[in-house]
């Protein structure tokens, strides 16, 4: 967990936000839905708290200089700094964790959520990274940068 302890006190308040909304929907919905019900219940308790989301942006790759529209993917980015990325797998694995974390360098975003909600007690199914790795070769529009 040495990378949480990177997480700056700026980001620390809304992911902890964010964490709160979940743990709402996965208090309301419970384990065993398909991930697309959690997403959209997320993104309205998001919403809600009056928190800026986007929901599905895509996330480009640059190889070479070449940009290639892969079809990636970010479930939810909120308030432009914040990916979270959602599952509703028996248990979350090894490549679950290491997708957030190429998503956070390829997007060069600070932070990220991982939220398995196919557990009895959500936080069970939480982990949050940050972004501690230099950014890979990627386009920065999504934070406005080039």
């Amino acid at each position: 967990m040495a990378a949480e302890n990177h997480i700056g006190l700026e980001h620390e308040a809304l992911t902890q936000q964010i964490i709160r909304c979940a743990i709402d929907v996965h208090r309301q919905l419970g384990p065993g839905l398909l991930e697309s019900t959690y997403e959209a219940c997320l993104l309205h308790e998001l919403v809600q708290a009056g928190l800026n989301v986007e929901r599905q942006p895509d996330l480009p790759v640059v190889y070479k200089g070449m940009r290639i529209d892969a079809g990636y993917r970010i479930d939810l980015l909120v308030e432009g700094t914040v990916i979270v990325e959602l599952k509703s797998v028996d248990k979350l694995a090894p490549i679950h964790e290491a997708q957030l974390i190429t998503y956070l360098r390829l997007s060069n975003m600070p932070v990220g959520l991982l939220f398995n909600f196919n557990t009895r007690v959500l936080k069970d199914g939480l982990i949050r990274r940050a972004n501690t790795r230099s950014p890979l070769p990627a386009l920065r529009d999504l934070r406005g940068e080039q």
